[in-house]
């Protein structure tokens, strides 16, 4: 909190700097909002850190609109599309495709509706991220439907700040809409995209965000059609644990849902339940918002577990069932 308010501090003393410089209206408004997307981009956003979840569903609207606006006036600044694409991925996830996973036990139509809007707003985020991909490689969006893993290569790390950030988003969005709507062939035939980005990101930084993209690479596996890769699944769940040093209740539910409920094992499914419940929030406030919308979820699915895993008895496949 004392470096955000010494950033803002400073963000505050180079704007009053210019004004006193008697700069240009338009420079000074271009300047100033390329120094705000800068912010924006860099550390932690105060969403991010929030631990009322209810809170920040009903502040992000406002603050992705005003992101919008920045962009109207500075259309390629790389922190303010990240910024986009980012925050419509945090909204759409936490506030409409939750809820429609809610609605499908009670109203299916409203459940549809519901996905259709979070798919627009993962397609939306989507944009933003190849805009700013697109701004070191012209083209980029283009080249990633023709040739997945050649385009993700143009992407250096040259830029440290936005590259990693940048190619997990801008997978996230688009992996989230074709899990939203996974009867459109047409958006379901883009999942190498959401692959060769996220591979990427993993050869640029692979400890980036605590074990993040290990945590995707999870979710990834366990859509991925055919029989699953156990062994694959394990190596980046037990990474995603170890840089994440246990702190990420979403690691847990990645690997419950993926292998607990495919092993139809129940023990293991409630064991993996219970330690993302038992992970501290607080103990990583970077990532609070992210662990109390694991723990939400951790309930939701605590409480279809019946549904979920139809066998009372533990599959023999599950194996050494160590979550």
């Amino acid at each position: 909190m004392a470096a955000s308010s010494r950033s803002g501090r400073r963000l505050g003393g180079l704007v009053v700097g210019c004004v006193l410089m008697a700069a240009p209206a338009c420079s000074l408004r271009t300047y100033a909002i390329n120094m705000v997307g800068d912010a924006l981009a860099s550390g932690d956003s105060v969403y991010e850190s929030d631990d009322d979840v209810e809170l920040v569903g009903a502040a992000l609207p406002f603050g992705l609109k005003l992101t919008e606006s920045l962009l109207t006036q500075s259309p390629n600044h790389g922190g303010l599309l990240l910024t986009a694409c980012r925050g419509f991925v945090l909204y759409s996830y936490a506030f409409v495709d939750y809820p429609a996973q809610l609605a499908a036990d009670e109203d299916l139509d409203q459940a549809r509706v519901l996905r259709a809007r979070a798919r627009r707003l993962y397609l939306r985020a989507h944009q933003y991220g190849l805009r700013a991909l697109e701004r070191s490689n012209p083209a980029f969006a283009a080249a990633l439907q023709r040739d997945p893993v050649a385009a993700v290569r143009q992407v250096r790390a040259s830029d440290k700040t936005l590259a990693v950030p940048l190619l997990y988003w801008t997978a996230a969005s688009l992996g989230l809409a074709i899990a939203s709507t996974p009867e459109d062939v047409v958006l379901l035939a883009r999942l190498p995209e959401v692959h060769a980005l996220l591979d990427r990101a993993l050869e640029l930084d692979e400890s980036w965000d605590e074990g993040a993209l290990h945590e995707f690479k999870v979710v990834l596996a366990g859509a991925a059609p055919g029989e699953l890769d156990r062994q694959l699944i394990r190596r980046h769940y037990d990474r995603s644990l170890a840089l994440s040093r246990g702190r990420s209740a979403s690691a847990y539910l990645a690997y419950a849902e993926v292998i607990a409920v495919a092993d139809q094992d129940r023990a293991a499914f409630e064991a993996l339940i219970e330690q993302a419940l038992a992970v501290d929030p607080d103990a990583d406030p970077s990532n609070r918002l992210v662990n109390l919308l694991a723990h939400r979820r951790a309930r939701w699915l605590a409480s279809r577990i019946d549904d979920l895993i139809l066998d009372a008895a533990p599959a023999a496949s599950t194996g050494d069932r160590q979550p």
